[in-house]
């Protein structure tokens, strides 16, 4: 399945095209992932790495990136890990994330890796670590819905 994006947020030349691959050749696009930067490099198996090079538009009044910036990558990457496992027609969401920050954030690129803990029928727990060189800077667990797609209304 592919999502077509209107014209206004489709990426332009040399832009971020995050996307996620899943079971089959499905794609799904990801604008607001596109806005914020992030980029899924690598999927399958139940794990993900996903990289964010902090930007001037990723910083807080105080200085460091903001938090928001950094649940954006652990949301993704734990998307990303949980994807490429869902069956044809079916589909995946945030319940929730709990998110701890560890060390604050200046510069630099960041790294996060996300993996499946546990899978059942209908809901999925996931963990996600996001480091800054070597330095673990947040943990992330979520929790997310499994579900079968509904049909869409023919056009």
């Amino acid at each position: 399945m592919t999502i077509t994006l209107p014209r206004q947020l489709r990426p332009g030349p040399g832009g971020c095209t995050a996307s996620l691959a899943g079971s089959k050749g499905a794609v799904m696009e990801l604008p607001f992932v596109n806005h914020v930067g992030v980029r899924v490099e690598q999927q399958g198996g139940g794990r993900s790495r996903c990289t964010l090079l902090v930007e001037a538009h990723h910083f807080n009044s105080a200085g460091i990136v903001h938090g928001g910036a950094l649940f954006t990558l652990a949301d993704t990457a734990m998307g990303a890990a949980l994807y490429p496992t869902l069956a044809p027609g079916e589909g995946c969401a945030t319940i929730e994330i709990k998110i701890g920050y560890f060390k604050p954030v200046v510069a630099g690129a960041l790294v996060c890796t996300g993996e499946i803990v546990n899978r059942s029928r209908t809901v999925a727990s996931l963990e996600a670590c996001i480091h800054a060189g070597e330095v673990l800077v947040a943990k992330a667990s979520g929790t997310f819905a499994v579900f079968q797609r509904k049909s869409e209304p023919a056009t």
